[in-house]
């Protein structure tokens, strides 16, 4: 196989995100799950809730079956989190897979759009709040159980996820519960997948394995920001301008394209995954399922392309890559992903 010439990738990405744009803009879809689901609670996990500047935070944990404390993996949810249960739990068996192989497993709760960062400030358009609660104040994870335009959480204050999870809770969690703080693994879809990544690279202590499924990954590539825009107010009414301005120093530091030399420097063990965002038999729910699936699956498989390239370029190789001929942006697939990628993350962190 001839080596990809990095001008010719950055050609092709160029046209491959501006033409999957267009397939995403007109739907006002959201990077995250395709499909609003039943929840599926799990009577084997306890909420755990945590201070923050946000408020409390709400989390869902189920502890590893042979009782260590060793053994830690946090989940991260997509653009639609809700402020009950994290998705994993609501659509998947993976939560379950994860203890039964000895993993005590961290499920935030809540946050959409976030993409789990500290944020400059709330999220308001002309000054405007887009959501209150009725005394005007959040109420963190227990806000509304959806990610309506109602949520409060990171309107009526700002958010400050990054903290949340590396100090807040991973503090918490050791001293409650006993969770070792270090050499933890990280994963999640789509908002979250990027995010595990960026947590990872900042935070190398706490995490030393990480997974992105459906990542977005070169968030500074043409047209990205703006599809981000229009992902994040479809998903509970979010201004990105509250996140970071565009490419200045805090938005290059979300990109995973860009920050890619500090995951190599760490060492950071890796596992990074996008559909072919062709449907395969599980898929087709609904004609919406697919229409809405497959171009922000493509998109993510653009991007995901693109940082492996960049990653070769930089001569890494503590990383799997794993591109499978069928899946969509939705859960089925990304449960497929978990299971593959179990037993090495298994392998590796602790």
């Amino acid at each position: 196989m001839r080596p990809l010439r990095v001008g010719r990738a950055g050609a092709w990405l160029k046209k491959s995100v501006l033409v999957s744009l267009a397939a995403v803009l007109p739907l006002g879809a959201s990077i995250g799950a395709a499909v609003p689901a039943q929840a599926a609670f799990n009577p084997a996990a306890f909420d755990f809730w945590v201070d923050s500047s946000m408020g409390p935070i709400k989390s869902r944990i189920i502890r590893a079956a042979d009782g260590n404390t060793n053994r830690v993996v946090y989940v991260l949810d997509g653009q639609r989190a809700r402020g009950d249960l994290n998705g994993w739990e609501i659509e998947t068996n993976i939560p379950a897979a994860l203890a039964n192989a000895n993993i005590n497993v961290v499920m935030p709760v809540g946050g959409p759009s976030s993409f789990y960062a500290d944020w400059i400030g709330p999220s308001t358009f002309l000054g405007i709040p887009t959501g209150s609660g009725p005394s005007g104040s959040s109420s963190g994870s227990s806000m509304t159980g959806s990610s309506g335009w109602q949520e409060t959480l990171g309107k009526v204050n700002t958010y400050k996820w990054e903290t949340f999870l590396t100090q807040n809770l991973k503090n918490a969690l050791r001293d409650r519960l006993g969770f070792s703080p270090v050499n933890n693994g990280i994963f999640g879809l789509s908002m979250g997948g990027s995010a595990a990544l960026t947590l990872a690279a900042y935070h190398a202590d706490q995490f030393n394995y990480a997974g992105s499924f459906s990542g977005y990954l070169n968030i500074s590539a043409p047209g990205m920001r703006e599809a981000m825009r229009v992902a994040m107010i479809s998903a509970g009414g979010y201004n990105i301008d509250a996140m970071a301005p565009p490419w200045g120093p805090q938005w290059l530091r979300m990109d995973p394209f860009v920050f890619a030399p500090q995951l190599k420097a760490n060492n950071t063990r890796l596992w990074v995954a996008a559909g072919s965002a062709l449907p395969q038999a599980g898929d087709i729910n609904s004609p919406m399922d697919v229409i809405q699936g497959m171009p922000l699956e493509a998109l993510a498989l653009v991007n995901t392309r693109a940082f492996q390239v960049r990653m070769a370029t930089l001569g890494y190789q503590n990383v799997t890559y794993s591109f499978p001929a069928a899946g969509i942006h939705n859960w089925a697939n990304w449960e497929a992903e978990a299971n593959r990628m179990i037993p090495d993350m298994s392998a590796h962190i602790g």
